[in-house]
């Protein structure tokens, strides 16, 4: 997705999407990253699948392996959706936790100096790891479409940690 204008970012969405309600999630914050002022481009994994390979194969897994670092070497800032079906049980409660593809889009944008801004629209406990080295938390696709990327304001996560 392309808007030609000066003074904008580039932006990498990382999130789950295995299931209809993460596909709608995602859905719903690419539309949020189009309509905002301060983001040029933003690349999906969701929207590039390189159907001209066989999913699942060794050279499948590479490819897209290659692509998505690519990617998140090109962002300027990387948007993570963190809302995932899997859980961990903690002091006798259950709680969801991050996708493993997310966590290490996340980790690695971290570890090339990238702000990683997260969403998280259910609630509940975030792992330590996520919430203490996030620049941003947003608990809504609205807010991603608010969000002022260029003026890149500080909104840490202020909940329970893992």
């Amino acid at each position: 997705m392309m808007k030609q204008e000066m003074n904008k970012v580039k932006v990498y969405l990382a999130s789950p999407f295995f299931n209809e309600e993460q596909i709608d999630r995602v859905q719903r914050v690419e539309k949020a990253l189009e309509s905002n002022p301060y983001v040029g481009e933003f690349f999906s994994p969701r929207l590039e699948q390189l159907t001209h390979l066989t999913m699942y194969t060794a050279e499948w897994a590479d490819a897209v392996y290659r692509n998505d670092v690519k990617h998140v070497d090109w962002a300027d800032v990387i948007v993570a959706v963190i809302d995932y079906e899997g859980e961990t049980e903690l002091h006798g409660v259950r709680h969801g936790h991050v996708d493993s593809g997310t966590a290490f889009e996340i980790g690695y944008a971290i570890a090339k100096g990238k702000p990683v801004i997260i969403v998280h629209e259910k609630s509940g406990v975030v792992n330590l790891m996520i919430s203490q080295s996030c620049h941003a938390y947003l608990e809504s696709a609205e807010a991603v479409a608010d969000y002022h990327f260029i003026d890149m304001p500080n909104m840490p996560f202020t909940g329970d940690v893992m």
